[in-house]
């Protein structure tokens, strides 16, 4: 026996079930974004290990690494083009036993050579004073290759910045936005760009009338990130000729060796 309207109660019984699922998401309670003081000093912290992670990731994958570069004149038509390939070949990791023999000498190398080596991305930051130059803030989340990564946007703090260098001058016209992994505070992503003309020995050399980078890292099943892309594109005028310049970074055929 067939019951009228008993199909109009099952959709309403239906939707009634999704309004309730709909505000029990609306009413979870909100994550608040971290201050842009904290995520920075996670972020320094974490950039002490940078070292150590890109010597794992050299050592445990195949890849191949793609460099190009494009020089063009003023009307847009390419005159060089400069490209290179590198395949990265892991060796098979060394008896335990030979390394157990082989200790001693071994750390006096790695002593050495972490002192001459010792330069890392935290010593970068404070090297240029970034913290100081830049005034940064936490604007929102966003997934990025399927992990949540917070997003961080920066602009110089003002127009009377140091300049000793010609990299200061570079420095202090930047401005972007960066994603920082949430969970391991890593740099995963990055657009910059100038946000004014940089002259070159007072314009009488030349000028960068434009900049833009950018680059992304990916993460393997081990935890280790390597930058997958990397590239930038520059607009400048030597003496009286235009240029324009691109460059290209990619590791492909990324594959655990062993």
């Amino acid at each position: 026996m067939r019951i009228p309207g008993l199909k109009y109660i099952a959709l309403l019984s239906f939707c009634g079930g999704l309004i309730s699922i709909t505000r029990a998401a609306n009413n979870a309670p909100v994550v608040p974004l971290p201050t842009a003081d904290a995520l920075l000093q996670r972020v320094i912290e974490q950039s002490q290990k940078e070292n150590e992670n890109d010597q794992a990731f050299k050592e445990r994958y195949h890849y191949t690494r793609t460099k190009s570069t494009e020089y063009r004149n003023g009307s847009g038509d390419l005159k060089k083009k400069d490209e290179k390939t590198k395949v990265n070949r892991p060796k098979p990791a060394p008896d335990p036993a030979i390394l157990v023999s082989d200790k001693t000498a071994d750390s006096d190398d790695r002593t050495g050579n972490s002192k001459t080596n010792s330069f890392d991305k935290k010593e970068l930051l404070m090297s240029t004073n970034l913290l100081n130059r830049f005034s940064f803030t936490v604007t929102g989340r966003e997934i990025v290759d399927g992990r949540p990564a917070l997003i961080v946007d920066f602009k110089p703090k003002g127009k009377n910045l140091p300049e000793p260098t010609l990299k200061d001058r570079f420095i202090n016209k930047a401005a972007g936005r960066v994603w920082v992994d949430e969970a391991e505070a890593v740099l995963v992503k990055a657009n910059v760009y100038l946000t004014e003309k940089v002259t070159l020995f007072g314009g009488i050399v030349g000028a960068v009338h434009k900049f833009t980078g950018s680059f992304g890292r990916k993460r393997t099943e081990d935890g280790l990130w390597f930058t997958s892309l990397a590239k930038w594109h520059l607009e400048a005028r030597e003496v009286v000729l235009n240029r324009t310049i691109d460059f290209e970074e990619k590791k492909t055929d990324v594959r655990k060796a062993w």
